[in-house]
């Protein structure tokens, strides 16, 4: 069993079963991203980072299912069981932040950002967050389980 498997299955409810698990990265603190500045590399990466961080990360205020995500530090594992769907710590399983299944409406397949895919999942309440990750089938996945 790999590390993010166990991480994955870390503390979940009896009877709960898990159905995938997926390295992702919230755009919301998403970094590294480089935007090419003529002589200006580190500015670019600012600015980069900048942009992809509050242009299409998230919607919904702070009352919104998606607004009561905390703020991240790179990857995580987006976890997706049949009671639940959130985001654990891919070293220890530890939950970052969680909802009920029955609150994702669908996943959204985006336009590629650099090397890596991007995708919305959506919720019940209108609100939306933005996630990269390394596999275009990590989104079909998703979509398979959640909805597309």
């Amino acid at each position: 069993m790999s590390l993010h498997e166990r991480s994955a299955l870390t503390g979940l409810a009896p009877g709960e079963q898990l159905l995938a698990h997926h390295v992702v990265v919230p755009v919301k603190s998403a970094k590294g991203v480089k935007l090419n500045v003529h002589g200006h590399g580190r500015l670019g990466g600012q600015l980069g980072d900048h942009l992809t961080q509050h242009i299409g990360a998230a919607s919904g205020g702070a009352g919104s299912v998606a607004g009561q995500l905390p703020a991240t530090s790179g990857a995580l594992l987006m976890r997706v069981t049949d009671q639940r769907v959130g985001l654990v710590r891919t070293t220890d399983g530890a939950p970052v932040w969680e909802v009920p299944r029955a609150w994702v409406v669908r996943v959204e397949r985006r336009p590629r950002l650099q090397l890596m895919a991007r995708f919305r999942v959506h919720y019940s309440d209108g609100s939306w967050l933005a996630f990269l990750t390394m596999r275009r089938r990590t989104i079909e996945s998703l979509r398979g389980l959640l909805g597309g």
